[in-house]
């Protein structure tokens, strides 16, 4: 098995990625959102962690997290996370034609078993991830502009004054380094 590495840095700030298994397109259904926004709140209940950044297409999300000083641990408030939906929701829009190895784990086939993560390192950086979370339904073709995604912090950060609302339109933003997505 794998011995996957994540970075470590106590009360840091976090670029995520989660995707839907076999990438199905449900994560804008209105129950999902519904019970993700629900998970989170419960989950920061005893686990607190800002939201930094999100944004949630039809098949993935990405978001920026900063977790409270002393605190490194992200995985288990993302198994919150996921297992929390997956409780709420599974029965709707799990997968059917699961593997033994996931129905064994009693899986309901709506998350991909893994994430990506990649710790935030300076102002900058966190800029690019915050640029290429509110530009990537532009990028995939679900609107033309950034500020037609409703499922986005965009909004919030228009508010704030760090993007004006046609931000974007003139040329793509530059996008963080390593593009996965």
């Amino acid at each position: 098995m794998p011995n996957y590495r994540r970075a470590n840095t106590a009360g840091g700030a976090y670029f995520f990625t989660v995707n839907t298994f076999r990438r199905l397109p449900i994560l804008t259904e209105a129950p999902l959102r519904a019970a993700l926004r629900e998970a989170i709140r419960l989950t920061r209940i005893t686990h607190p962690f800002n939201i930094d950044a999100w944004v949630l297409l039809p098949d993935h999300l990405h978001c920026i997290w900063t977790l409270p000083e002393g605190d490194a641990d992200f995985s288990i408030r993302w198994a919150r996370i996921k297992s929390h939906v997956s409780k709420e929701c599974g029965s709707a829009f799990g997968a059917r034609d699961l593997s033994a190895s996931r129905n064994k784990r009693r899986e309901v086939g709506l998350w991909q078993r893994r994430f990506w993560e990649h710790q935030i390192r300076d102002d900058a950086d966190f800029a690019r991830h915050a640029d290429y979370i509110h530009w990537n339904p532009v990028k995939h073709g679900l609107v033309t502009r950034a500020i037609e995604w409703p499922y986005s912090t965009f909004h919030r950060f228009v508010q704030r004054r760090v993007y004006s609302c046609d931000w974007g339109l003139a040329d793509a933003p530059e996008m963080a380094a390593g593009e996965h997505v």
